[in-house]
């Protein structure tokens, strides 16, 4: 399948969608380009699921940046919190910079289904995100305590309160899977300047991206919707807004 094919179903849910390759093309023009970094000199965080498609989907191109330090569990919350971005800016090259990337993923199958992809070695598609799936399973059927977080399944309750929290407008939307994705990227992305903003670095730039990342079947690939795009340049702490490149 071509790839303006792949991306024609993708763009039904995701309008700007690009291949995830595309996208790590973009940033690390970026970089050489405007900001004269090399990728070896930037320290690479995520913020994505702990789904096992994640790591068989990973861009080979983010293998130029040093890293990655994974901050994300269940559906790319980054439970590793402020202990685990001041660990990570501590690791960053002095004369260099950090990109962080982070979302929530959600499955499209190639025929157009939301919340299913094609797995390697299965016969039949499963869900993605299951964790999504699941807390959003329990809003449907009023299962979630409130401000019940275990010890036992810290993460997975956690995404279910998110949820919780949202209930009205994830439950009366039309697509109620891709609305409970919408809520847990704000909740990400309110978390991860958060964390930001309370740890020091003492690298030169700070580049993030928030995206919904979208996996598909094993022959399909993955894709990523942008949804912020920034640099914060610590030199005169200015912020620019470089989503345009992702429209």
């Amino acid at each position: 399948m071509l790839k303006k094919e792949r991306l024609a179903i993708i763009r039904q849910y995701y309008p700007n969608a690009l291949t995830t390759i595309d996208t790590v093309n973009r940033v690390i023009d970026l970089m050489e380009d405007d900001l004269d970094l090399e990728p070896s000199k930037v320290m690479l965080a995520d913020s994505i699921c702990s789904d096992d498609v994640n790591s068989i989907q990973y861009p080979v191109r983010f293998q130029e940046f040093l890293g990655p330090f994974k901050m994300g569990g269940l559906d790319g919350f980054p439970f590793t919190g402020l202990s685990g971005m001041a660990a990570f800016a501590s690791h960053v090259p002095d004369d260099g910079g950090v990109f962080i990337y982070y979302g929530p993923h959600i499955g499209i199958s190639k025929t157009g289904e939301i919340g299913e992809i094609h797995r390697f070695g299965q016969n039949e598609t499963s869900g993605c995100c299951g964790a999504a799936q699941g807390a959003l399973h329990k809003l449907t059927h009023k299962l979630i305590e409130p401000g019940k977080v275990t010890e036992l399944d810290h993460q997975m309750n956690t995404i279910e309160q998110i949820l919780y929290n949202a209930s009205e407008r994830i439950l009366s939307a039309k697509e109620p899977l891709a609305e409970a994705t919408e809520v847990i990227y704000e909740a990400i992305d309110r978390r991860i300047h958060e964390l930001i903003a309370a740890t020091p670095f003492k690298c030169h730039y700070i580049i993030v991206m928030g995206a919904i990342l979208i996996n598909s079947d094993r022959d399909m690939g993955s894709f990523s919707s942008a949804k912020r795009f920034e640099m914060i340049n610590l030199e005169n702490n200015t912020t620019t807004d470089l989503l345009s490149m992702f429209q």
